[in-house]
């Protein structure tokens, strides 16, 4: 790998994360001052989402948009992605961030390294490596620091929102899964384009995501608008972009940049306080990462939010 490719993948993996990180904060602001549900904003999110990759799908001139549908077993495999692991995935982070805030649900979720070694040691039947075992105490550790903030006689945490994280890492850990038979053949735009579709318009029915909440403005759109292009769709776009420079490895370590960036404009933007048990707690679990990306990365890269 030359400097200049090199340089290139940090890059675009930075954005790609960054992108993540300011998409969760700029949801924490809907759900404080707009009062919108998570169900509705995940539906818009997906759906607006799915329609901007399937574009740019559409435009990369490779495989025919509408192609997947022709392949029995590939559409199955494709709406079990899309309903059980990437709706999954984004309602139930949305739902953190409305039940907590967005660094505590984003750190959260980025334990889904460490459930992808545990369930990869499952499915092997192997037993985790030296360095993967200290990464779930650490994971351990760092969630009941972040649930209790030091006191440890209650959970300071909204259990609702605790319940939304740890859900929000197993989704990341299913779609991931549910991805690779069909993703490998179709591309991750069209893949991720249709299950974000897919899945947006499910929960959309649900959520009749096309009557709008009362008392949106100029603001409230543009931050949805930044969700969908920077946080969802161009996040994902960099984010695997810089994967085909630096690979799997390097690219979930350079996500660390994602929890990190919603902490910071958290405090700096919303004003959002963590206690220092809280950011140790953090950092334990962004160690976890570290520890437990590597030995894995190559067969089950980390999925983005």
């Amino acid at each position: 790998m030359d400097t200049r490719q090199k340089r290139k993948g940090i890059f675009f993996t930075v954005a790609g994360a960054m992108g993540w990180g300011i998409s969760g904060v700029c949801s924490q602001y809907l759900f404080s001052n707009y009062g919108l549900d998570a169900g509705w904003l995940t539906a818009v999110r997906m759906l607006l989402s799915g329609l901007v990759l399937l574009l740019v799908a559409a435009c990369s001139g490779g495989k025919s948009v509408f192609g997947i549908f022709r392949k029995g077993r590939d559409c199955l495999w494709l709406v079990a992605f899309a309903l059980l692991g990437l709706l999954l995935c984004q309602y139930t982070y949305l739902a953190a961030i409305q039940h907590s805030n967005s660094a505590t649900a984003t750190v959260l979720q980025s334990l889904n390294v460490v459930m992808m070694a545990l369930v990869m040691a499952v499915w092997h039947r192997t037993p985790l490596a030296p360095k993967q075992g200290v990464a779930l105490g650490l994971a351990v550790a760092g969630t009941f620091l972040i649930a209790t903030r030091g006191d440890f006689g209650r959970i300071a945490l909204s259990g609702t929102g605790l319940v939304f994280g740890l859900l929000s890492a197993a989704g990341v850990v299913i779609y991931t899964l549910l991805s690779r038979p069909i993703i490998h053949r179709w591309g991750n735009a069209l893949v991720t384009g249709w299950g974000m579709l897919l899945g947006g318009a499910v929960l959309g029915l649900f959520t009749q995501a096309w009557r709008l909440p009362e008392g949106l403005d100029g603001t409230a759109f543009f931050l949805i608008g930044v969700i969908v292009l920077v946080g969802t769709a161009g996040g994902f776009s960099f984010f695997l972009q810089g994967v085909k420079y630096i690979g799997p490895e390097k690219a979930t370590l350079i996500g660390c940049v994602e929890p990190a960036t919603a902490t910071v404009l958290s405090a700096l933007w919303l004003h959002t306080t963590f206690g220092l048990v809280e950011l140790l707690g953090f950092v334990l679990i962004l160690l976890t990462v570290f520890l437990s990306a590597k030995p894995e990365a190559k067969k089950c890269p980390q999925a983005e939010q």
